[in-house]
């Protein structure tokens, strides 16, 4: 589905120069709402301010985000700049060092010194249940049936009767086309497939947004296509999202903001065709070419095979013929994602 199909409005490209002079005291001077946000609708998830220290590894410098209903927010970065770690702390995965995250009314502010109270805990599960997370890895419980991988969360976390959550349940795996695995083990199915199921588990729990850390980066190219389809519906339908990405092509199709992050802070944001055809920061240009030189390595690969690293070639579709990965990993980024 195209993205103008949605019929939304995307709003004006703020670089860090701009936002600069935007209203401080933790506001997100990039956020609008899009055009499929409810009138009047206030932010269904704000971040204020997040810092996040490892030891003396500064790696969130004061993010503020903020997301209306119906939105589709793709954060993009290089490797270890703070993408994952943004979400990781949004949901408490990871305690932020300083700040707030307000998650549908609830909010929780940073206090990693102090033992939580009984209070606070409640709290961040509150948080957890209203923000899914769908990550690189499938992480599906590999001895349970994909419905039972759907419904354990919702029965044991939520109190879900198993009748409703198995109702619930197939509902999901119908939207994500995968009905017919019902009753197969996470071993029996496909990567993509795998990564599918665990959509329609974070979907099952119903929760206010979606998280997605890189969902595509743990797959084989072929499989790509069928999981950035189910997002793209999902985003055209009006979920809420948060997606941390590579996928230059489902930024500019599904998102109504695109966030580039360096080394922890937001260096600009605006329309995905704004911001992704023309970065104003030097920064954001240098990303965006580099994403472009590999997709080109990958697609030169797959399509006729490149020289491997060390001076070996191969092929495309013999053995070995992943030699697009090997070059596009001389050049790859270290660190967290």
């Amino acid at each position: 589905m195209a993205r103008a199909a949605d019929a939304r409005k995307r709003s004006t490209h703020v670089t860090a120069t701009t936002a600069a002079s935007a209203p401080t005291g933790g506001a997100d001077p990039y956020a609008k709402p899009g055009a499929l946000t409810p009138a009047g609708a206030a932010p269904v998830i704000r971040l204020i301010g997040l810092e996040k220290y490892y030891g003396d590894n500064h790696v969130l410098k004061g993010c503020n985000l903020e997301v209306y209903p119906a939105e589709t927010i793709c954060i993009i970065g290089r490797s270890g700049s703070g993408k994952s770690t943004l979400l990781r702390c949004a949901n408490f995965l990871e305690e932020p060092t300083v700040g707030t995250v307000e998650i549908d009314g609830i909010q929780v502010r940073a206090d990693p010194l102090r033992a939580r109270s009984k209070e606070h805990r409640e709290q961040i599960r509150e948080i957890r249940t209203r923000a899914g997370m769908v990550f690189q890895q499938f992480n599906l419980f590999p001895h349970l049936r994909v419905i039972d991988n759907l419904t354990l969360a919702p029965v044991q976390v939520k109190g879900v009767p198993r009748e409703q959550a198995i109702r619930t349940a197939e509902h999901y795996l119908a939207q994500v086309g995968l009905s017919h695995k019902r009753d197969e083990f996470p071993a029996r199915l496909s990567g993509g497939e795998q990564q599918r199921v665990a959509i329609a588990r974070a979907l099952a729990m119903e929760p206010k947004v979606l998280m997605f850390d890189e969902p595509t980066s743990a797959l084989d190219p072929t499989l790509i296509g069928e999981v950035l389809r189910v997002m793209e519906d999902l985003a055209h339908g009006g979920a809420t999202m948060i997606v941390v990405t590579h996928e230059m092509h489902f930024a500019r199709e599904a998102a109504d903001r695109v966030y580039f992050i360096e080394d922890g802070e937001f260096v600009e944001a605006g329309p995905p065709d704004d911001l992704l055809s023309a970065p104003q920061d030097p920064r954001t240009r240098r990303f965006l070419e580099r994403i472009s030189r590999e997709e080109r390595l990958a697609r030169a690969g797959r399509v006729r095979g490149v020289r491997r690293r060390g001076g070996r070639s191969s092929v495309s579709g013999g053995e070995g013929s992943d030699g697009a990965t090997d070059a596009v990993e001389g050049d790859a980024d270290d660190g967290e994602g």
